[in-house]
């Protein structure tokens, strides 16, 4: 993939740097990552299964619609009760999982291999979600069908979140908005906004914020609450890094630690 994009300002270290790319960059970059490859194989086998165990027009409508209701939920409980929680890095056996799926992303949001969720932890996620209502609803042609339809909105997710992180002001206003939401929960307060195309949940439960002003800043929004003192305590996220955690991006100044920049294209919450 390496070879697909001239311009080596948009790279750092090893990923692709979103602050750096615009939404061409983006599109070749997102069609050419091999996991969502691997996506596109699955969402291909997934609908040619269950195109063979074809259940009916009126339950595979169903099965849709069901896996289109339960994604934000799911999501939100996972990104908010897992993703956020502080019990995985408190195990040397589950440190680098944690690592891995959240905190390396919250360190430096702008970082598209970090961005997107590991296969080996993302695909099982999605199976064991869809899989099980799709076979309550018909058996097993409506559970590929479940399968497919997670599938492909997790590479809508995954393509939104990247526009979230692009320097790249979106056109579209309701974009505008999702992207300012997820902004301010990666550089204002991390305990709110946790939905990344859908805030419904988060307005639901009380973890929605328009604006800034409506919050104080959190001291742990790039760290997650994984702090120097958490990090002496519980050390093998920090042994992984091979540093202390931050709790400010690269290249912030101290005197700015206070309201780190969001990402151009963001600056303003509507």
């Amino acid at each position: 993939m390496s070879g697909t994009l001239r311009n080596p300002t948009i790279r750092s270290g090893r990923s692709f740097d979103l602050g750096k790319m615009n939404l061409r960059q983006l599109w070749v970059a997102y069609l050419t990552y091999p996991t969502i490859l691997l996506y596109f194989a699955l969402i291909a086998v997934s609908f040619a299964f269950a195109g063979h165990l074809f259940a009916g027009w009126r339950l595979t409508i169903v099965t849709v619609l069901a896996v289109i209701m339960i994604y934000p939920l799911v999501w939100y409980l996972l990104h908010r009760y897992v993703l956020h929680g502080h019990l995985l890095y408190k195990s040397r056996f589950t440190a680098a999982l944690w690592k891995r799926i959240h905190f390396d992303h919250h360190q430096d949001p702008h970082l598209l291999d970090v961005l997107f969720g590991g296969p080996a932890t993302t695909l099982p996620t999605i199976g064991a979600v869809t899989i099980p209502v799709g076979w309550l609803i018909g058996g097993p042609g409506t559970a590929a069908t479940a399968f497919c339809a997670g599938v492909i909105i997790t590479c809508i997710y995954e393509f939104f979140h990247c526009i979230q992180h692009l320097n790249y002001k979106p056109r579209a206003r309701w974009i505008q908005r999702m992207k300012a939401y997820h902004v301010l929960h990666h550089f204002h307060d991390e305990d709110g906004n946790f939905g990344i195309t859908s805030y419904v949940v988060d307005r639901a439960l009380g973890t929605y914020y328009g604006e800034a002003r409506t919050r104080q800043r959190s001291p742990t929004v790039f760290n997650l609450g994984y702090t120097s003192e958490q990090a002496e305590r519980y050390p093998w996220v920090m042994r992984l890094t091979g540093h202390a955690p931050k709790d400010r991006p690269d290249g912030a100044r101290p005197e700015s630690g206070e309201r780190a920049p969001p990402p151009q294209g963001a600056r303003h919450v509507a």
